[in-house]
């Protein structure tokens, strides 16, 4: 899923130079292209995680941080990636950002170790940090507002198929050549933004240059980094571990110092005045509920459709396609919701439709028909977000006053990622415990022998990438393979339970802190709501310019 707001930066940018139109034409084919390459990029890695489990021997913990260290560098910086570009010119942020993920995939592709691996992602995080947001303050200042609905739907558009086709190229690629070539295939794509972004892109940058908030950023990123290391660690060295504790509380340490500086800095990254607004503060709760419902759902379901359910990686990224389509053919329906009935209502039954696709999830065991076993399920995850989508970035926009438009969509996009980080890394620890008790319990009824018992016990933590030992007799063997099958089901139907319930609760918190309907532009207060047209574009990725 591609994070909330990416247009809302968009459509609050200011135009500065309004290019020719055939210089507009080659800025969206950059910004789309370069885009498109992040967006692959984070949907492909998904579906290549048990290639990669197998191939470095790992970890579930591994194969977390596989996703959590691109993930945490994006969500921690990305509002700081903004106002670099603001500050020393967007183009110039824009392709630096370019030229550290396409070197940071190139050392991702030849990682000889599953350690090499987390490094060269957490750099592809910091470059993605600088070049999602710098694509979008590209067009936003490139387009006046005449031009500008049709660069965000063309955006929008092109880079929702590139959402959609990815799973299944990964996949293909996976299965077909390498896991590696899912982050080599950046190279080219890094090769032709680089090009064109030279040739046809103007520098541009804000009129008052701003400051940046480094201190804030620093706190955020190793607040995040401390919470998420100890709570992954716990998975396999227990709560009571002085690295599990030390790391959690050095995180949640520098949360709280985060906030207090946020509260005393001339230029904060997250200006905590504007959750004076209710609506805001609802969209955001909502935001994290049901985004860290959506991160933890991808991150498990291509493991139990490859590693349990034995489907392809092609397949696999097949299964996912419908869900994507859904959201993107709905868009344009679903923002016409918010002009009908407000923002309030979609917001409350999108959820509550998302939490009947969970728990559908949970219903399959092992080797039912996809047709029958996840097509609903799909089906109604997907028309759940796609209603949820548009009128969610609406409400955002609108429920701060227009200055602070812009600062209000990134916040919000960094609120989904931070929800997905947190999600993979919390539910990751739910999902081990219930596979292995369920895995011991099972085992327990085999009469294995100690020895094999023992070593099976010990490397619970992979999850159902954990193979019986080798030299067994078939029986044996067979049933070993059918507990390990059954635990993965058993923790992913109570996973997709708690999924229903995050989304259950972001409906509840939408129906108590969204009004029916938007204030009129005259409600007084700096931070009141205004009217605002429906957003009628796919709910995305979002950049956080600092204004």
């Amino acid at each position: 899923m591609r994070s909330p707001c990416d247009e809302a930066v968009i459509r609050s940018g200011a135009s500065a130079s309004p290019c020719t139109a055939r210089a507009q034409t080659w800025i969206l084919a950059a910004t789309i292209v370069a885009s498109s390459m992040a967006f692959i990029d984070s949907t492909v890695v998904n579906v290549a995680l048990p290639a990669l489990q197998a191939s470095f021997h790992a970890t579930v913990a591994d194969v977390q941080w596989v996703v959590e260290s691109y993930g945490l560098l994006l969500a921690a910086l990305i509002l700081v990636g903004g106002s670099l570009g603001d500050i020393f010119g967007r183009r110039l942020i824009f392709l630096l950002g370019v030229v550290i993920f396409a070197a940071a995939s190139a050392g991702c592709g030849l990682a000889a170790s599953i350690h090499q691996l987390l490094i060269a992602r957490s750099v592809q995080g910091i470059g993605a940090a600088l070049l999602v947001p710098g694509s979008l303050a590209i067009i936003s200042t490139s387009f006046d507002e005449k031009t500008r609905g049709t660069a965000i739907g063309t955006w929008s558009g092109f880079t929702a198929i590139m959402t959609a086709l990815g799973p299944v190229l990964g996949g293909w690629l996976v299965q077909h050549a390498s896991w590696r070539w899912v982050f080599f295939i950046n190279l080219p794509l890094a090769a032709v933004v680089i090009v064109i972004s030279l040739w046809h892109i103007p520098e541009s940058r804000a009129a008052v240059r701003g400051h940046l908030d480094w201190l804030g950023a620093l706190l955020v990123t190793v607040g995040l980094a401390g919470l998420v290391n100890g709570i992954i660690a716990s998975e396999s060295m227990g709560w009571t571990q002085p690295p599990v504790w030390i790391s959690l509380v050095i995180g949640c340490g520098c949360l709280i110092l985060f906030l207090f500086v946020e509260t005393t800095a001339n230029a904060p990254m997250v200006p905590l005045a504007i959750f004076r607004s209710a609506s805001f503060s609802g969209a955001n709760l909502l935001t994290l509920a049901l985004y860290a419902a959506i991160g933890i759902f991808f991150f498990l379901f291509p493991l139990d459709l490859i590693q349990v359910q034995k489907y392809s990686a092609t397949a696999t990224g097949g299964a996912m396609l419908p869900l994507i389509l859904l959201i993107f053919l709905l868009s344009r329906w679903s923002g016409g919701l918010v002009a009908r009935y407000g923002s309030r209502l979609p917001l409350v039954i999108g959820p509550l439709l998302a939490a009947l696709g969970f728990l559908l999830f949970a219903v399959p065991t092992v080797g039912g028909n996809y047709w029958t076993s996840f097509f609903p399920a799909i089906i109604v995850l997907g028309l759940g977000m796609a209603i949820t989508v548009a009128p969610l970035t609406t409400i955002v926009m609108s429920a701060v006053s227009e200055d602070r438009a812009g600062t209000a969509s990134g916040i919000n996009n960094a609120v989904a990622r931070v929800a997905s980080v947190l999600a993979i890394a919390v539910l990751g620890v739910v999902m081990i415990q219930a596979f292995g008790m369920h895995l011991n319990r099972s085992l327990g009824r085999l009469a294995l022998p100690s020895r094999l018992l023992q070593e099976l016990q010990a490397n619970e933590i992979k999850l159902a990438g954990l193979e019986p030992p080798a030299g067994l007799d078939p029986a044996p063997q067979a049933a070993i393979a059918h507990s390990i099958a059954a635990a993965f089901i058993f923790g992913f139907r109570i996973v997709m339970v708690i999924c229903a319930i995050l989304s259950i609760t972001g409906s509840a918190l939408a129906w108590l802190m969204i009004p029916k309907s938007t204030a009129s532009p005259s409600s007084p207060g700096p931070y009141r709501q205004r009217r605002q047209p429906a957003v009628r574009s796919q709910h995305s990725w979002r950049s956080g310019r600092m204004r």
